[in-house]
């Protein structure tokens, strides 16, 4: 029996697999999965319908099972018409999450063409699809040290 929150067989078999400085991408419902990810990455789609399920929950279930050293959002371009609203409320959520998993890390937007190039590297071995709708919602975790 698991004692952390994530109970996905597959998603653990790849995470058990990944080793310090993996990347993990929780992709929102709008992300293009099967064609920007690392070359050794493989994609688990948990888009059921609309809005199920939704990046955060993907994100507490991961802290919960492996250590993290960095949490990057896609940044939104200047020239994007949402720029002008300022940050996506989903961060905010997403800053909830990482404080309850007891991590003292900050989220740390990463300009979207250089977000598409940190996923496409040879350190993504995950995507996870999910369903969210919520706009700039996508995360990449980098993978951390287990220690004592």
């Amino acid at each position: 029996m698991l004692k952390h929150q994530l109970i996905h067989p597959r998603i653990n078999e790849i995470l058990g697999r990944a080793g310090h400085h993996s990347k993990i991408l929780i992709a929102d419902g709008n992300y293009p999965a099967s064609t920007k990810r690392g070359p050794h990455a493989e994609v688990v789609c948990l888009n059921l319908s609309p809005g199920v399920v939704t990046v955060a929950q993907v994100l507490r279930a991961i802290l919960s099972a492996v250590p993290v050293d960095d949490v990057n959002t896609m940044g939104i371009p200047p020239d994007d018409p949402y720029a002008q609203q300022g940050e996506p409320p989903v961060w905010k959520d997403y800053r909830v999450v990482v404080q309850e998993a007891g991590l003292k890390i900050p989220l740390t937007p990463i300009s979207k063409w250089d977000f598409y190039k940190a996923v496409e590297s040879n350190d993504h071995v995950l995507t996870v699809q999910t369903a969210d709708q919520s706009l700039w919602a996508n995360v990449l975790l980098t993978m951390g040290c287990r220690t004592a």
